[in-house]
């Protein structure tokens, strides 16, 4: 399809090379380690690993060194890897009340039971820019941290207690698994909200704002935002029971909505959901917003045509490496498909200049 292209291996071999010195850098500098990625950069690195679908700080670490900063060739390079990787069994669903919270905040109760706990977060800093940042060596003071936290409950279980909220339900059916087979449409919630948790974080907060915005009739308070680990537990066959293999860092978001009530639905407050790897609080909450706008139908809401209740144009369109893949395919050669548009243009033109003249004529 494809005119030929001399020299083509020799030019791509040098584009490498080239590539690999732009990522070292001035050589005079230190180079970057993977450790001060790994705990300097660390909500980059949580965001490749939520969209990466695959949770290793160090490997999240690596991918941002090779792919030079820009996160989504990380979040490629994670994919890429995890679909290497084989697969020994699956886990058991994650206890999110048994979570050790590092960060714990309700917008809808002043009191809770735990209290809030506000952890580290950019929300009570100036935006002013630290030039003492910019000094090598510094050792910022000493927080104090809780040791061992107990935990705490949700917030949304006393709306429960009322009777004022949806119950949660539990899914039965084992979810589909959107890392290994493809999305099809109509997806169930957990298909959604799996897919939510790995779409690109851009798009996902600008569909929660749009919501926000009034184009879903949305309107939204954050019940709970926690982040915290949590034990992961995996069931051993040989043994009969589950152990913990592990724990991971994950941020949990639980929407609250007013709702009016439908013809199957009695007024009631409504929830949305929200779960990612690692510090992710921006992405659960935008994921929480867009989840309760996919709901309308299940819900008995109308359909606003806004963008944030489609779940086609959301869950297609969310994907930031099938997005890369189809945007930047176009920069490859296309020079077969130019030039038959070109003599196509040129005929057009031929024909339209030669009507021309026919009518001057007459």
């Amino acid at each position: 399809m494809y005119v030929a292209v001399k020299g083509g291996e020799r030019a791509i071999e040098n584009a490498h090379a080239w590539l690999a010195e732009e990522r070292r850098g001035d050589p005079s500098i230190d180079e970057l380690s993977v450790a001060q990625i790994r705990e300097q950069l660390s909500l980059a690195v949580n965001r490749v690993m939520a969209e990466g679908s695959l949770f290793d700080p160090d490997l999240a670490a690596l991918a941002i060194k090779q792919a030079r900063g820009d996160l989504i060739e990380a979040i490629f390079l994670i994919r890429a890897y995890r679909t290497t990787l084989p697969r020994f069994g699956s886990s058991e669903p994650i206890e999110t009340s048994d979570m050790q919270c590092d960060r714990r905040i309700s917008a809808t109760f002043k009191d809770v039971p735990g209290g809030q706990i506000l952890g580290p977060t950019f929300d009570y800093t100036h935006r002013l820019i630290d030039f003492k940042l910019a000094a090598d060596g510094e050792i910022p003071d000493a927080a104090e941290v809780p040791t061992d936290p107990e935990p705490v409950p949700h917030v949304t279980g006393f709306l429960n207690k009322e009777g004022l909220i949806e119950e949660a339900l539990d899914d039965e059916e084992a979810p589909r698994d959107l890392t290994r087979e493809p999305l099809e449409l109509p997806a169930d919630r957990a298909l959604r909200l799996q897919a939510l948790t790995r779409a690109d974080e851009g798009f996902t907060l600008g569909m929660a704002y749009s919501t926000q915005r009034g184009y879903a009739r949305n309107h939204a308070f954050v019940g709970e935002l926690r982040i915290g680990t949590v034990p992961v537990e995996m069931d051993i066959p040989e043994l009969g029971f589950a152990i913990e293999i592990g724990e991971i860092t994950v941020t949990e978001c639980e929407s609250v909505n007013q709702f009016k009530g439908s013809k199957t639905e009695r007024p009631q407050f409504t929830r949305g959901y929200g779960l990612v790897f690692g510090q992710t609080e921006r992405k659960a909450i935008s994921m929480a917003l867009v989840d309760r706008a996919l709901r309308w139908e299940e819900l008995g809401e109308d359909f606003v045509g806004a963008p944030a209740q489609d779940a086609e144009f959301v869950l297609y369109h969310g994907d930031n490496i099938q997005a890369t893949g189809f945007l930047e395919h176009i920069k490859l050669p296309h020079y077969v498909d130019f030039q038959s548009e070109l003599e196509l243009v040129r005929k057009l033109r031929r024909e339209a200049g030669a009507s021309q003249v026919q009518e001057a004529a007459e």
